[in-house]
């Protein structure tokens, strides 16, 4: 296994995991931070009471729910970036709207990493989360809201069903192409 801190020396300073719930987000993120000695921010503690009742009454969140819970994760993403050199931050971040919002806010160099799967295996992922107050019923709508990223987008998209190690080597070996002169889409 390649040493973390060498296979990410200067670029990026912010991971975004993101994703449809389910899709291994605060799995991998959690993973990539305690390799890399930096902060993690789970992107569902920064949503307002509000927020959660929402989701968890099975009503999806319209943009102006998610605009202030984006500029606040953004802007403790940023914080962190800037204090301890680097942060990994799980959120949903489905549209390309978002993802813009976001950047915005940390205001720092970031890498989105999306973890996509099949349908059937997010339904297994969050029928077995219990306590968790995002319902299978919303998936369907977050599975029609998300926007691939685009070529415009510095991004990374992955097969969220290989294990969580082949994930994180994709993704430092991405970071290493990279910041030898390759170009920062996937």
């Amino acid at each position: 296994m390649q040493d973390a801190d060498d296979a990410t020396r200067d670029w990026p300073k912010a991971i975004v995991v993101m994703g449809v719930s389910g899709s291994g987000k605060s799995t991998l993120g959690g993973m990539l931070a305690a390799e890399l000695h930096c902060p993690f921010l789970e992107g569902d503690s920064f949503h307002p009471d509000a927020n959660i009742a929402k989701m968890r009454a099975g009503e999806p969140l319209d943009d102006d729910d998610r605009w202030p819970w984006l500029d606040a994760l953004g802007a403790a993403a940023g914080r962190a970036a800037a204090g301890r050199g680097r942060v990994i931050v799980a959120c949903s971040a489905l549209k390309h709207s978002y993802r813009d919002r976001l950047a915005a806010a940390i205001d720092a160099p970031a890498l989105f990493v999306l973890l996509e799967a099949s349908a059937a295996e997010l339904e297994h992922r969050m029928a077995n989360r219990p306590g968790h107050y995002m319902p299978r019923s919303l998936l369907d709508s977050q599975l029609q809201t998300l926007e691939r990223p685009g070529s415009d987008e510095c991004a990374l998209a992955l097969d969220a069903e290989r294990p969580i190690r082949a994930l994180c080597d994709d993704i430092y070996a991405f970071i290493d192409r990279v910041n030898a002169g390759g170009n920062g889409v996937s």
